[in-house]
């Protein structure tokens, strides 16, 4: 009768759980076989499966399109993003964790402010400053507000995280004769694989998919990004649904490649910095 009942429960959470899962799955899989479609076979069905593959739209999205403008754009802007969040965030996380120095209090504040301002209300003044300073339609135009956003989140995080690290590893490279950026990096930096691998997931997803920055502050078709360059497959009077679904599908393998590589230590980074905060 335990056995039964134990059984009964196991199914009675997995179950919601499994059908959860297939809601958020399904997208992706509907995603890729509809990309191989003809246009006549997506206008007949959405939803049934290809007779053949057809490559062709992803050949016409990098031909006509030249959809490989936008993607190395974000490859270039997400990773350049990606490399400064993580040493800054690391370095001000660590810093702000094991240090009392004058002006603490001030950087928290700037921090603060940076996780509770919405970040679409600076979309104007940063436009005009970009336009006073020329700094416009440059390959490193969207890097610095890219930072700037995710570097508070990002330092909180770590700092909760290092904080609950004991220092008597330090003490004990210390007395080794171990300076600051061997103990900061060589000593810390491995234990904190969890919660970097958060802000990598965090980081290079915002990066990747975000569009209205990306919209007013390149206007040159060479500088411009994956989410802006989808637009490009939407006309005002029709849309090519399967070129469209071909140019999302190589806008999302990229963000499942970076989840995939990371997700085991997301959940991890982010419970640790929670506790140990």
């Amino acid at each position: 009768m335990y056995k039964v009942k134990q059984k009964f429960n196991f199914l009675l959470i997995n179950i919601p759980i499994m059908i959860l899962s297939l809601t958020c799955i399904y997208p992706v899989i509907w995603l890729l076989y509809s990309s191989v479609k003809t246009n006549q076979e997506f206008a007949l069905s959405t939803v049934a499966l290809p007779k053949s593959i057809n490559m062709g739209n992803y050949i016409k999205a990098f031909v006509t399109a030249k959809f490989h403008i936008f993607i190395i754009n974000s490859v270039f802007t997400s990773f350049c993003t990606l490399i400064i969040v993580l040493l800054a965030s690391y370095t001000m996380g660590y810093l702000l964790s094991r240090y009392r120095f004058r002006g603490r209090n001030l950087v928290y504040i700037a921090l603060l402010a940076g996780v509770m301002i919405p970040i679409h209300a600076l979309m104007v003044p940063l436009f005009i400053q970009y336009k006073n300073f020329g700094f416009l339609d440059n390959r490193f135009s969207l890097v610095l507000p890219y930072v700037s956003i995710e570097l508070p989140t990002a330092v909180f995080l770590l700092e909760s995280y290092i904080k609950g690290i004991s220092t008597e590893m330090e003490d004990a490279a210390s007395i080794d004769g171990a300076n600051m950026l061997q103990t900061m990096y060589g000593i810390i930096m491995p234990i904190c694989k969890p919660i970097l691998s958060t802000v990598v997931i965090l980081t290079f997803m915002f990066a990747w998919n975000e569009f209205p920055f990306a919209q007013i502050l390149v206007s040159d078709q060479k500088y411009k990004t994956i989410p802006v360059g989808l637009t490009y497959f939407t006309t005002q009077y029709t849309t090519d649904y399967t070129l469209l679904i071909a140019a999302l599908c190589m806008a999302t393998i990229p963000v499942l490649v970076i989840y995939l590589l990371f997700y085991n230590k997301v959940m991890e980074g982010m419970m640790a910095g929670a506790i140990k905060g």
